[in-house]
Protein backbone atom coordinates (compact mmCIF):
# COMPACT_ATOMS: atom_id res chain seq x y z
CA UNK A 1 0.00 0.00 0.00
CA UNK A 2 1.39 3.40 -1.01
CA UNK A 3 0.86 6.41 1.23
CA UNK A 4 0.28 9.51 -0.91
CA UNK A 5 -0.77 12.02 1.77
CA UNK A 6 0.25 13.58 4.13
CA UNK A 7 3.62 11.92 3.44
CA UNK A 8 4.72 9.42 0.80
CA UNK A 9 6.03 5.91 1.26
CA UNK A 10 5.05 2.29 1.71
CA UNK A 11 2.83 1.24 4.60
CA UNK A 12 0.46 -1.50 5.76
CA UNK A 13 -3.01 -1.50 7.31
CA UNK A 14 -1.50 -2.47 10.66
CA UNK A 15 0.96 0.43 10.56
CA UNK A 16 -1.76 2.81 9.46
CA UNK A 17 -4.10 1.94 12.34
CA UNK A 18 -1.53 1.24 15.05
CA UNK A 19 -1.80 4.70 16.60
CA UNK A 20 -5.44 5.31 15.78
CA UNK A 21 -7.28 5.67 19.11
CA UNK A 22 -10.68 7.30 18.51
CA UNK A 23 -11.81 6.25 21.98
CA UNK A 24 -9.25 8.41 23.81
CA UNK A 25 -11.02 11.80 23.79
CA UNK A 26 -14.74 11.45 23.01
CA UNK A 27 -17.09 14.43 23.25
CA UNK A 28 -19.04 14.64 26.51
CA UNK A 29 -22.48 14.48 24.88
CA UNK A 30 -21.91 11.73 22.25
CA UNK A 31 -19.31 9.20 21.13
CA UNK A 32 -16.57 9.95 18.65
CA UNK A 33 -18.13 8.88 15.33
CA UNK A 34 -16.33 7.50 12.29
CA UNK A 35 -17.91 6.17 9.12
CA UNK A 36 -16.45 3.63 6.73
CA UNK A 37 -17.93 3.54 3.23
CA UNK A 38 -17.05 2.45 -0.31
CA UNK A 39 -17.99 3.90 -3.71
CA UNK A 40 -17.39 3.11 -7.36
CA UNK A 41 -16.08 5.70 -9.79
CA UNK A 42 -19.64 6.30 -10.98
CA UNK A 43 -20.94 6.83 -7.45
CA UNK A 44 -22.43 3.44 -6.57
CA UNK A 45 -22.45 2.45 -2.90
CA UNK A 46 -23.31 -1.18 -3.65
CA UNK A 47 -23.77 -3.76 -6.39
CA UNK A 48 -26.77 -6.09 -6.18
CA UNK A 49 -27.54 -4.44 -2.88
CA UNK A 50 -24.23 -5.41 -1.24
CA UNK A 51 -21.21 -3.19 -0.63
CA UNK A 52 -19.02 -6.31 -0.26
CA UNK A 53 -19.26 -6.81 -4.02
CA UNK A 54 -17.15 -3.67 -4.56
CA UNK A 55 -14.18 -3.99 -2.25
CA UNK A 56 -10.86 -5.80 -2.68
CA UNK A 57 -9.19 -8.09 -0.15
CA UNK A 58 -7.30 -5.05 1.10
CA UNK A 59 -10.54 -3.13 1.63
CA UNK A 60 -11.92 -6.09 3.60
CA UNK A 61 -8.76 -6.21 5.70
CA UNK A 62 -9.05 -2.49 6.43
CA UNK A 63 -12.70 -2.88 7.44
CA UNK A 64 -12.00 -5.80 9.77
CA UNK A 65 -9.05 -4.09 11.46
CA UNK A 66 -10.75 -0.71 11.73
CA UNK A 67 -13.56 -2.35 13.71
CA UNK A 68 -11.00 -3.35 16.32
CA UNK A 69 -10.47 0.30 17.32
CA UNK A 70 -14.04 1.07 18.41
CA UNK A 71 -16.34 0.39 21.36
CA UNK A 72 -19.29 -0.14 19.00
CA UNK A 73 -20.15 -0.74 15.34
CA UNK A 74 -23.42 0.79 14.13
CA UNK A 75 -25.48 -0.15 11.07
CA UNK A 76 -28.95 0.44 9.68
CA UNK A 77 -31.54 -2.28 9.10
CA UNK A 78 -31.00 -2.30 5.31
CA UNK A 79 -27.30 -2.99 5.77
CA UNK A 80 -28.09 -5.76 8.24
CA UNK A 81 -30.54 -7.38 5.83
CA UNK A 82 -28.12 -7.14 2.89
CA UNK A 83 -24.89 -8.14 4.62
CA UNK A 84 -26.23 -10.52 7.33
CA UNK A 85 -23.53 -9.71 9.87
CA UNK A 86 -21.91 -12.20 12.19
CA UNK A 87 -19.73 -11.56 15.22
CA UNK A 88 -18.14 -8.14 14.76
CA UNK A 89 -14.58 -9.20 15.72
CA UNK A 90 -14.07 -12.88 14.98
CA UNK A 91 -10.35 -13.30 15.73
CA UNK A 92 -9.76 -14.30 19.41
CA UNK A 93 -6.31 -12.71 19.47
CA UNK A 94 -7.77 -9.46 18.10
CA UNK A 95 -10.32 -9.48 20.92
CA UNK A 96 -7.53 -9.99 23.44
CA UNK A 97 -5.58 -7.07 21.95
CA UNK A 98 -8.69 -4.92 22.29
CA UNK A 99 -8.75 -5.56 26.01
CA UNK A 100 -5.05 -4.70 26.30
CA UNK A 101 -5.65 -1.23 24.84
CA UNK A 102 -8.69 -0.54 27.00
CA UNK A 103 -11.56 -1.64 24.75
CA UNK A 104 -14.29 -4.17 25.56
CA UNK A 105 -13.72 -7.77 24.46
CA UNK A 106 -16.38 -7.48 21.75
CA UNK A 107 -17.63 -4.26 20.12
CA UNK A 108 -21.27 -3.59 20.81
CA UNK A 109 -23.28 -4.20 17.62
CA UNK A 110 -25.75 -1.30 17.32
CA UNK A 111 -28.64 -1.55 14.85
CA UNK A 112 -30.95 1.38 14.11
CA UNK A 113 -34.23 0.02 12.75
CA UNK A 114 -37.55 1.82 13.01
CA UNK A 115 -39.59 -1.28 12.14
CA UNK A 116 -37.23 -3.96 13.54
CA UNK A 117 -37.54 -5.80 10.22
CA UNK A 118 -34.30 -7.72 10.70
CA UNK A 119 -32.93 -11.16 9.72
CA UNK A 120 -32.94 -12.75 13.17
CA UNK A 121 -31.58 -15.95 11.61
CA UNK A 122 -28.33 -14.15 10.70
CA UNK A 123 -25.14 -15.23 12.51
CA UNK A 124 -24.99 -12.02 14.57
CA UNK A 125 -28.09 -13.25 16.41
CA UNK A 126 -27.56 -17.01 16.28
CA UNK A 127 -23.87 -17.46 17.15
CA UNK A 128 -24.33 -16.54 20.80
CA UNK A 129 -21.24 -14.30 20.90
CA UNK A 130 -20.89 -10.58 21.47
CA UNK A 131 -23.70 -8.15 22.27
CA UNK A 132 -26.42 -6.47 20.20
CA UNK A 133 -28.38 -3.29 20.94
CA UNK A 134 -31.34 -2.36 18.72
CA UNK A 135 -32.92 1.09 18.58
CA UNK A 136 -36.47 0.77 17.26
CA UNK A 137 -39.95 2.27 17.34
CA UNK A 138 -41.57 -1.17 17.05
CA UNK A 139 -43.36 -2.00 20.31
CA UNK A 140 -43.29 -5.76 19.73
CA UNK A 141 -40.69 -7.87 21.54
CA UNK A 142 -37.95 -9.40 19.37
CA UNK A 143 -37.62 -13.17 19.05
CA UNK A 144 -35.36 -15.09 21.40
CA UNK A 145 -31.74 -14.98 20.25
CA UNK A 146 -28.62 -16.90 21.25
CA UNK A 147 -26.64 -13.65 21.27
CA UNK A 148 -27.27 -11.21 24.10
CA UNK A 149 -29.81 -8.69 22.78
CA UNK A 150 -31.31 -5.53 24.22
CA UNK A 151 -33.88 -3.20 22.68
CA UNK A 152 -34.21 0.54 23.31
CA UNK A 153 -37.36 2.40 22.29
CA UNK A 154 -37.58 6.20 22.32
CA UNK A 155 -40.81 7.94 23.31
CA UNK A 156 -41.24 9.14 19.72
CA UNK A 157 -39.48 8.77 16.36
CA UNK A 158 -35.85 7.69 16.47
CA UNK A 159 -33.51 10.67 16.24
CA UNK A 160 -29.83 10.00 15.59
CA UNK A 161 -28.74 12.64 18.08
CA UNK A 162 -30.82 10.89 20.75
CA UNK A 163 -29.25 7.55 19.77
CA UNK A 164 -25.73 8.95 20.09
CA UNK A 165 -26.50 10.63 23.40
CA UNK A 166 -27.92 7.37 24.76
CA UNK A 167 -24.85 5.43 23.63
CA UNK A 168 -22.49 7.88 25.31
CA UNK A 169 -24.35 8.65 28.51
CA UNK A 170 -26.25 5.42 29.19
CA UNK A 171 -23.93 2.80 27.67
CA UNK A 172 -20.52 4.43 28.12
CA UNK A 173 -19.67 4.16 24.41
CA UNK A 174 -16.70 6.40 23.62
CA UNK A 175 -16.21 5.64 19.90
CA UNK A 176 -18.60 4.19 17.34
CA UNK A 177 -17.93 3.10 13.76
CA UNK A 178 -20.82 3.49 11.30
CA UNK A 179 -20.73 1.04 8.39
CA UNK A 180 -23.85 2.32 6.65
CA UNK A 181 -26.07 2.35 4.96
CA UNK A 182 -26.45 5.61 3.10
CA UNK A 183 -29.55 6.73 5.02
CA UNK A 184 -27.86 6.25 8.38
CA UNK A 185 -24.77 8.14 7.18
CA UNK A 186 -27.09 10.89 5.94
CA UNK A 187 -28.64 11.20 9.38
CA UNK A 188 -25.23 11.39 11.03
CA UNK A 189 -24.00 14.04 8.61
CA UNK A 190 -27.23 16.03 9.00
CA UNK A 191 -26.51 16.06 12.74
CA UNK A 192 -22.90 17.15 11.99
CA UNK A 193 -21.74 14.14 14.00
CA UNK A 194 -19.15 12.48 11.71
CA UNK A 195 -15.63 13.05 13.01
CA UNK A 196 -13.82 10.76 10.53
CA UNK A 197 -14.96 9.53 7.13
CA UNK A 198 -13.00 6.60 5.72
CA UNK A 199 -13.87 6.30 2.04
CA UNK A 200 -12.65 3.56 -0.28
CA UNK A 201 -12.87 4.48 -3.97
CA UNK A 202 -13.07 1.33 -6.07
CA UNK A 203 -11.57 1.72 -9.59
CA UNK A 204 -14.72 0.42 -11.27
CA UNK A 205 -17.55 1.71 -13.42
CA UNK A 206 -20.61 -0.51 -13.02
CA UNK A 207 -23.42 1.40 -14.76
CA UNK A 208 -26.92 -0.05 -14.82
CA UNK A 209 -29.92 1.21 -12.91
CA UNK A 210 -29.32 4.03 -10.42
CA UNK A 211 -28.67 2.85 -6.87
CA UNK A 212 -27.95 4.51 -3.57
CA UNK A 213 -25.02 6.83 -3.17
CA UNK A 214 -22.91 6.60 -0.02
CA UNK A 215 -25.11 9.31 1.52
CA UNK A 216 -28.86 9.66 1.18
CA UNK A 217 -31.06 12.34 2.71
CA UNK A 218 -31.15 16.09 2.92
CA UNK A 219 -28.42 18.30 4.38
CA UNK A 220 -29.07 21.92 5.27
CA UNK A 221 -25.77 22.82 3.61
CA UNK A 222 -22.85 20.96 2.02
CA UNK A 223 -20.43 19.31 4.45
CA UNK A 224 -16.95 20.39 3.42
CA UNK A 225 -14.24 17.86 4.28
CA UNK A 226 -10.48 18.06 4.62
CA UNK A 227 -8.45 15.21 3.09
CA UNK A 228 -6.35 13.98 6.01
CA UNK A 229 -4.86 10.83 4.47
CA UNK A 230 -4.74 9.18 1.06
CA UNK A 231 -3.39 5.74 0.16
CA UNK A 232 -3.41 3.61 -2.99
CA UNK A 233 -3.01 0.02 -4.07
CA UNK A 234 -3.78 -1.42 -7.51
CA UNK A 235 -5.80 1.66 -8.44
CA UNK A 236 -7.99 1.48 -5.32
CA UNK A 237 -7.89 4.64 -3.20
CA UNK A 238 -8.26 4.79 0.57
CA UNK A 239 -9.11 8.28 1.83
CA UNK A 240 -9.69 9.64 5.29
CA UNK A 241 -11.63 12.88 5.53
CA UNK A 242 -12.25 15.04 8.59
CA UNK A 243 -14.64 17.98 8.94
CA UNK A 244 -13.27 21.32 7.79
CA UNK A 245 -14.04 23.60 10.71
Amino acid sequence: MRRLLPTTGETTVDELLDGYRPFDSPPAERPFVAANMITTLDGRASVSGRSKELGSELDSEFLVKLRRRFDAVMIGSGTMRAERYGRIVRDPEARARRERIGLPHDPLAVIVSGSMDLPFDAPLFTEGAGRVLIFTENPDPPPETATSLRVVRPDGPIGIEWVLRHLRQERGIRAVLCEGGPSLLGQLEAADAVDDLFLTISPELVGGEPSARILEGELESPREKHLEELLEQDGELFARYVPRR
